[in-house]
């Protein structure tokens, strides 16, 4: 996982986005009396489609924004290229805000640090595969032999090796989608904007292609902001994830601190049916180890199975199967923490054994 608060490639800044004509008096009147999406309807027949939205991507981090349909994020995502203008607030990439550059340097921006991946790939149905991949740079007027030799290296990145001489009409949904992705990494831009690309696929194929976009993304150390209206989706992949509702973005945090602490009843719905097994840590759910001698008294713990505060609950029951002890958490030569069955079985539950001091020795 690569994220960092202090490296922040995209930064939102306070964005609202208002649709009508009275969007600005709207937005005034939102400030001064606090309206409601529905009175901001009602009064001024304007529509808010994202309502102060600030969040920042580290470089390297998959930053997932899950929503359902209406929920403002597909809004959000295009004001990050400027294909939407705010109503207020800012947009920065790797510092710069889009809002105050002159559209040649918006172009310039678009074209050099940011690939776009849609749901609808858009392919040109008559040029090739290798083609369609480096119309892009076609476009900017790089010469025959530098696009090409672009495009063939993304191809061979999404495992299309073979197929650059087919049309679209020769492809199946996933492959286009491929084509789509390498049409996106060909110039090698430092931002991956991914709006649901994966949602139109049949499951098998989805995880495939979830798969590949991973792995391409951890060996090439994109930035990317992607959107989904499955949460499944977004655990699988995110470095972090913020869940918007009704345009505005009610909660961003890791999967497990999702998934274990939401942050209010509409979230706690979205995470109910999720399987803690490959999310929650150790760290969670162990009791510190000063904590388990105070209860239990001194213990040898020379024949407990060790696990690292990172290990997940699947790996946990894998230890705990095999003996009676407890787990000694260990992180690097220190022995930090315990985790008992009971609590390995809390955790299993969704419920935090580690905040209740009570514990018991086994």
């Amino acid at each position: 996982m690569n994220q960092s608060a202090t490296d922040a490639v995209i930064r939102c800044d306070g964005v609202w986005k208002i649709f009508g004509p009275k969007a600005d008096q709207a937005l005034d009147a939102v400030n001064r009396e606090g309206l409601s999406k529905s009175e901001i309807r009602d009064r001024f027949g304007c529509v808010v489609g994202v309502r102060d939205a600030s969040f920042e991507v580290g470089r390297g981090e998959i930053f997932c924004i899950m929503g359902l349909s209406g929920s403002g994020k597909s809004t959000l995502i295009r004001h990050i290229n400027r294909l939407i203008e705010p109503t207020a607030g800012a947009i920065y990439i790797e510092g710069q805000n889009i809002n105050a550059v002159s559209q040649k340097e918006l172009r310039r921006l678009r074209a050099e640090k940011i690939g776009m991946v849609f749901q609808n790939m858009a392919l040109m149905p008559h040029r090739t595969v290798l083609e369609n991949v480096a119309f892009s740079q076609e476009v900017r007027g790089h010469d025959l032999r530098e696009r090409t030799e672009n495009a063939m290296r993304a191809i061979l990145a999404v495992d299309l090796k073979g197929w650059e001489t087919r049309y679209p009409d020769e492809l199946s949904g996933g492959m286009q989608q491929r084509v789509g992705l390498a049409r996106a990494i060909a110039a090698d831009p430092s931002i991956l904007l991914m709006d649901e690309p994966f949602s139109a696929l049949d499951p098998l194929i989805r995880r495939q292609l979830q798969d590949k976009f991973m792995a391409l993304s951890a060996e090439m150390k994109k930035t990317t902001l992607f959107i989904t209206h499955d949460l499944d989706e977004a655990i699988r992949i995110g470095d972090r994830i913020a869940i918007m509702k009704d345009g505005v973005l009610v909660q961003t945090g890791t999967p497990e601190q999702i998934v274990t602490e939401p942050a209010d009843d509409y979230v706690a719905e979205f995470v109910g049916g999720i399987s803690k097994l490959d999310l929650v840590s150790a760290a969670r759910i162990m009791q510190p180890l000063d904590q388990y001698a105070r209860t239990n008294g001194p213990q040898d713990t020379s024949g407990w199975p060790v696990a690292a505060p990172g290990d997940k609950l699947n790996e946990l029951v894998d230890l705990a199967v095999g003996t009676d002890h407890p787990i000694l958490i260990r992180a690097g030569d220190e022995s930090i923490g315990v985790v008992t069955k009971r609590a390995l079985l809390r955790g299993i539950q969704g419920r935090d054994e580690a905040a209740n001091p009570k514990m018991e020795s086994a």
